[in-house]
């Protein structure tokens, strides 16, 4: 009997892992053996035009020495988080309140404010390109005469401004899932205590969605530390390098410089998947801590 029991439990085994083979597959080639790549090519010499060779640390000593890192991509990038991610985060809120409430038509202003994020990211850029030309809609609405994506000033706020539009849509959805699951009792209770909607939100609505902040946040920080087709599309990291980012200086590295930068970009690469790791971790001790010291 334990024998055709555990032969059972095998033979379960063996057919869950065949259903998941074809997405294990795509993981290991494309996720953990290119990652491993990647980090062999950090310590090497390598251009695409002959074989890597071995340079030890010297890929991430030139990243480290490299102005338009130090000076440009690493400062936008980290400008780029600390606007768009407490931004992005606080009208997602915002709209999943608003739509956790009983409205007409909610249905629809919920596929209105998501629609967005389901259209591609290159489609959407080309709509803020021709929105924001100098003979643009936004020109010809505000009166301005303004050349927004090739002005130094204000080139990488306007990609800002498109991310938090077509990213708070997702979040609101995650957002609204987190308010829907928060029992309905509970609020009850809080108004038979006599808690104004004020109290309610920030002493039971936000402690109880906790997980989903840091969820939503972690999200968001790893998505702005990797932006890349916006740039890319909006304005190639210019004008004056003042969009590029460190993953727009990773693809320039590594494909439009005919030098031995390929190396170089890997380093790059492994630096910011540190630089990620790090963060993520550091605020969600700071989400634990809060939450610890506001139930205490």
């Amino acid at each position: 009997m334990n024998i055709s029991i555990k032969n059972k439990k095998i033979s379960e085994a063996i057919t869950g892992y065949l259903f998941i083979s074809p997405w294990l597959i795509i993981f290991t080639i494309f996720s953990i053996v290119s990652l491993a790549y990647a980090v062999y090519l950090s310590f090497t010499s390598y251009n695409l035009l002959k074989p890597p060779q071995w340079w030890g640390l010297e890929g991430y000593l030139r990243v480290f020495d490299d102005e338009l890192f130090l000076k440009k991509a690493l400062p936008n990038t980290f400008k780029y988080v600390l606007i768009v991610v407490p931004l992005q985060t606080i009208l997602s809120l915002v709209l999943a309140f608003a739509m956790d409430q009983k409205l007409r038509f909610q249905r629809v202003f919920r596929t209105l404010f998501y629609l967005p994020s389901v259209t591609s990211s290159v489609v959407i850029s080309l709509i803020f390109i021709w929105i924001f030309a100098p003979q643009g809609i936004f020109n010809q609405i505000t009166r301005l005469s303004v050349n927004w994506l090739d002005d130094p000033r204000t080139a990488f706020y306007v990609i800002m401004g498109m991310n938090i539009f077509t990213t708070s849509g997702t979040l609101m959805l995650i957002f609204l899932a987190g308010l829907q699951d928060i029992s309905a009792s509970i609020y009850e209770a809080s108004q038979i205590d006599g808690a104004n909607p004020v109290q309610t939100f920030f002493y039971i609505t936000i402690p109880m969605i906790r997980p989903v902040i840091f969820f939503v946040v972690t999200v968001g920080i790893i998505g702005c530390f990797q932006v890349f087709d916006q740039i890319f599309v909006m304005t190639a990291g210019g004008p004056l390098d003042s969009t590029t980012t460190v993953t727009y200086l990773i693809y320039k590295w590594a494909f439009r410089d005919t030098t031995i930068k390929m190396g170089q970009a890997s380093a790059l690469a492994v630096v910011l998947t540190f630089i990620i790791l790090a963060i993520t971790i550091l605020q969600r001790r700071v989400i634990e801590g809060s939450g610890s010291s506001a139930e205490s």
